[in-house]
């Protein structure tokens, strides 16, 4: 683990001792710099786990990823840092009701300091944490983006986010710990099962400053102000689009790429 080159891909520059104020600025750091986006699976390129393959993605080609890539890419430069830190498995459930159950094909991080536990999660889409949050039942917590809170229900976990005056579900989870084995089987199934939304839509998104974030799907740029007030462009050309990926995401990409996928419109 290159941590120098880590810091230079977020523009972390500061103390490397491994608690609360660390966690929060590398928190904040990678959801601001590093694109969540799942370009590679419309590419038909494999998705690997390995440490070393994710490294030269997401910091060496300047690349961004989904949970598996971003969150193991965090998980390693915290246990580099002296973190004790695990990889927790969940369920997405950002705009799916109660009723329907999601797969467990996500992952986020649990982190012991000072004999509290917290919560960072760099690789939920356009809901990434930009804070780490506390593991306490009920509270509203602050982060440098919008408030959030964890909830139970009977053996079950929430994670939740507030728009306005209405809480909504980000992931649920029991706290159950996702060893290797599980994040490259639900890793398969994320890339590669034709019924996974990643294998259907073109998702990018990235924390902003200030509280704003920005977002792609498909063929629409949203802008996102602190206040939760959206601007909403569509993007019209295969042309357009990679001038969009270049201006709001850092993500370059040769003239004449076109990615696949029947849920997007510049299909190869």
């Amino acid at each position: 683990m290159d941590l120098a080159a880590y810091f230079r891909r977020v523009g972390y520059r500061g103390p490397e001792e491994p608690n609360l104020t660390l966690l929060s600025a590398l928190t904040d750091a990678h959801s601001r710099s590093i694109p969540f986006e799942n370009l590679d699976v419309l590419l038909e390129r494999p998705i690997s786990l390995q440490p070393a393959a994710v490294f030269q993605k997401l910091v060496v080609d300047q690349r961004g990823g989904y949970c598996f890539e971003q969150n193991g890419l965090f998980l390693e430069v915290l246990r580099e840092l002296g973190f004790q830190v695990a990889p927790i498995s969940a369920r997405v459930r950002i705009h799916r009701p109660r009723d329907f159950t999601p797969p467990r094909t996500h992952v986020f991080l649990r982190v012991e300091l000072d004999g509290e536990s917290w919560l960072t999660d760099v690789g939920v889409g356009a809901l990434s944490l930009t804070s780490p949050l506390r593991l306490a039942i009920g509270a509203e917590q602050s982060t440098r983006h919008e408030p959030r809170r964890i909830i139970e229900e009977g053996a079950r976990l929430f994670h939740q986010v507030r728009f306005g005056e209405e809480w909504h579900d980000v992931c649920e989870f029991t706290l159950e710990e996702m060893p290797p084995i599980d994040r490259e089987l639900a890793n398969w199934y994320t890339s590669a099962h034709p019924e996974s939304h990643f294998k259907n839509r073109l998702i990018i998104a990235r924390a902003d400053t200030d509280g704003r974030r920005v977002s792609f799907l498909n063929d629409e740029l949203t802008l996102r102000t602190d206040d939760g007030v959206a601007t909403t462009r569509r993007i019209a050309s295969a042309p357009e689009l990679l001038e969009v990926l270049k201006e709001y995401f850092g993500l370059s990409f040769p003239t004449g790429t076109r990615f696949g996928g029947s849920g997007n419109p510049w299909p190869v």
